[in-house]
């Protein structure tokens, strides 16, 4: 008997012993159910209360005891939000949240995780280092196949780890010439390889000066120009400057 019709069996029995019972859904107040659907409307952006109670226009006493009760029936999930850590919001837990929200893989409660970010630089480097010349592709295939991490990352994600670690001068960006050590990489490929270790500055590559540090920067929703984050106190925006 295939798992399939084990399955469709267990739904049909179930279904069977418990003919009176109620989804989740079809047991909500009307208060429950405006909330609902205006959280599940944003998606996977997610809603703050205060955005709740200027919508719906529900009492603060009644809008919480429902939020309570649609949390108790897992319909929905607070989300933690970088921009505005202290404001409860919510999403429906079929969604997840958009990383435009939470940051993505570098943060943790809407904290930006310093120690995980340096602790996959400096697996980069040693990657770098162990291959010489390595291009993002491989990487990110090295990383994939070390399972060192129970998280998948894009190419996106270890692009920005290594354009940090660039600005920072621990690595080099360079083009593949199709020779030597490049032998084994398409010609004009971009490829990286460790800094000079007698300490001096690494030289700028087109690469590292192809873009502004902002455009990968996971902290620009916070960045503004009197803010604790700007474009003044900040160091890698200050090397890009410097190059």
């Amino acid at each position: 008997m295939s798992a399939g019709m084990n399955r469709s069996q267990g739904l049909s029995s179930l279904k069977r012993k418990q003919p009176d019972s109620k989804s989740p859904i079809e047991s909500l107040t009307e208060h429950e159910r405006i909330l609902y659907n205006l959280i599940r409307s944003k998606q996977d952006m997610a809603i703050w209360t205060r955005d709740m109670k200027r919508e719906t226009n529900i009492p603060d006493n009644v809008l919480n005891k429902s939020l309570k009760s649609l949390q108790a029936k897992k319909l929905i999930k607070e989300v933690v939000t970088i921009q505005n850590k202290g404001r409860k919001h919510y999403i429906a837990t079929e969604f997840e949240p958009s990383k435009e929200i939470t940051g993505g893989a570098w943060y943790v409660e809407g904290s930006l995780d310093t120690e995980f970010i340096n602790f996959l630089k400096k697996h980069c480097v040693k990657i770098i280092y162990e291959q010489k010349i390595v291009t993002l592709e491989e990487i990110l295939d090295t990383i994939r196949r070390s399972r060192a991490f129970n998280v998948e990352f894009t190419a996106q994600q270890i692009e920005e780890i290594v354009n940090a670690l660039v600005l920072d001068n621990e690595i080099l960006e360079v083009k593949s010439t199709g020779m030597g050590e490049f032998n084994s990489i398409p010609i004009g490929k971009v490829c990286y390889r460790c800094a000079s270790k007698a300490g001096l500055k690494a030289e700028p590559k087109i690469g590292a000066m192809a873009s502004i540090p902002c455009g990968v920067c996971p902290q620009i929703s916070l960045c503004t120009p009197d803010g604790i984050i700007s474009p003044t106190t900040c160091v890698y925006y200050t090397k890009w400057l410097d190059f």
